[in-house]
C-alpha cells in the first residue's frame, strides 16, 4: 500500500470490493430474484455447498445415517454462491441471512427451516438423540467447544483466507494480524488435545463435526495453500485428531456432497449416489 486510506465520514457502497467474490458482495440483503427450491421425496432437505460450514451438516447427517436413523435421509441441492443462488426468493425464505447450509425439516407440520451451521447440528442432535452429551457438564463442555469454533472460524475464512488467497493485492498487515490469530486458536486446540481424543473427552460430538472441516482440513490438507506458512504440522494433537475424524466413513461421505468436482456428489438423494463412479 503506497497511500493511507482515511474512512469517509459516512461509508458508501459505490464500487465492487474487488477479490474473488467481489460479484456477490453487497450491504443489503434480501432476494435479487425468484426462484423456488426443489423438494424432494426425503423428511430433510438441505440446501448447501460442500464448503467447510457445508460439510459440517453433511457428516452429522450420514453420522445420523450409519446409525440407524431413517429419518435422518435428506436430499442434498447444490447452491451455487458462486452464482449467486443463495439470493433467490425460496433460499432467502429458509435462510434470510443469505448463507448456505440451509435446512428444511419437511417432516413437521408446517415445515420447520434451521439456518446457521451452527444450529443446524443442534437442532438434528436434539431431534435424534445423538451426538451431543445429555449430561449437564459434559454437554457444556461440547457446547462450549461448538460455540468455539462458530466464533473462531470467521477469523480462519473471512479473515486469514481472504487476504491471504482471495484479496486483489497481498497487504502485510491484515495477512500477519489473522495468521497470527489463526496460529492462536490452533494452539488452543492442540492443547485441549493433548490430553483429549476429541474436543469435549472420550466422545465424538457435534462440536467435532463442526470443527474438523475448518482447523482439520487446515491441518491435514493446508486450506488456501497455507501448510507450510502456518507450520500447522508443528500442531500435532490437532493433526492426530484430524487423522482420526477424516478417515471415518460417514466424514468420508460427508465430504463428497454437493461438490461439482469430478470426485464430488452436485446433488445428493439417496445412499447408493456413492456408488456413482
Amino acid at each position: 500500500m503506497t497511500e493511507v486510506y482515511t474512512p469517509e465520514k459516512v461509508w458508501t457502497w459505490d464500487e465492487e470490493s474487488g477479490g474473488r467474490f467481489a460479484s456477490i458482495n453487497r450491504p443489503i440483503a434480501g432476494a435479487t430474484h425468484e426462484k423456488v427450491l426443489p423438494v424432494g421425496e426425503h423428511p430433510l432437505q438441505l440446501y448447501s455447498l460442500g464448503t467447510p460450514n457445508g460439510v459440517k451438516v453433511t457428516v452429522m447427517l450420514e453420522e445420523l445415517l450409519a446409525l440407524g436413523h431413517s429419518g435422518a435421509e435428506y436430499d442434498a441441492w447444490l447452491i451455487n454462491i458462486g452464482e449467486g443462488d443463495q439470493f433467490s426468493s425460496g433460499f432467502v425464505d429458509i435462510n434470510p441471512n443469505s448463507k448456505i447450509p440451509a435446512l428444511l425439516d419437511v417432516s413437521t407440520t408446517p415445515g420447520t427451516r434451521v439456518f446457521e451451521s451452527g444450529a443446524i447440528l443442534i437442532y438434528l442432535a436434539e431431534k435424534f438423540g445423538e451426538f451431543l452429551p445429555t449430561t449437564a457438564a459434559a454437554r457444556a463442555e461440547c457446547m462450549s467447544w461448538l460455540m468455539w469454533l462458530m466464533g473462531s472460524a470467521p477469523y480462519l475464512g473471512g479473515g486469514f483466507g481472504h487476504f491471504y488467497a482471495y484479496a486483489p493485492e497481498k497487504w502485510e498487515y491484515p495477512i500477519n494480524r489473522y495468521a497470527m490469530e489463526i496460529k492462536r486458536q490452533l494452539d488452543v486446540l492442540n492443547r485441549n488435545l493433548e490430553h483429549r481424543q476429541f474436543l469435549g473427552g472420550d466422545d465424538y460430538t457435534i462440536a467435532d463435526m463442526a470443527t474438523y472441516p475448518w482447523y482439520g482440513q487446515l491441518v491435514l490438507k493446508g486450506l488456501y495453500e497455507s501448510r507450510e506458512y502456518l507450520d500447522v504440522d508443528s500442531y500435532t494433537h490437532v493433526v492426530r485428531w484430524a487423522s482420526l475424524i477424516h478417515d471415518r466413513a460417514a466424514v468420508k461421505r460427508g465430504r463428497r456432497v454437493n461438490r461439482a468436482s469430478t470426485s464430488g456428489l452436485k446433488e445428493r438423494h439417496s445412499a447408493s449416489d456413492f456408488d456413482s463412479p
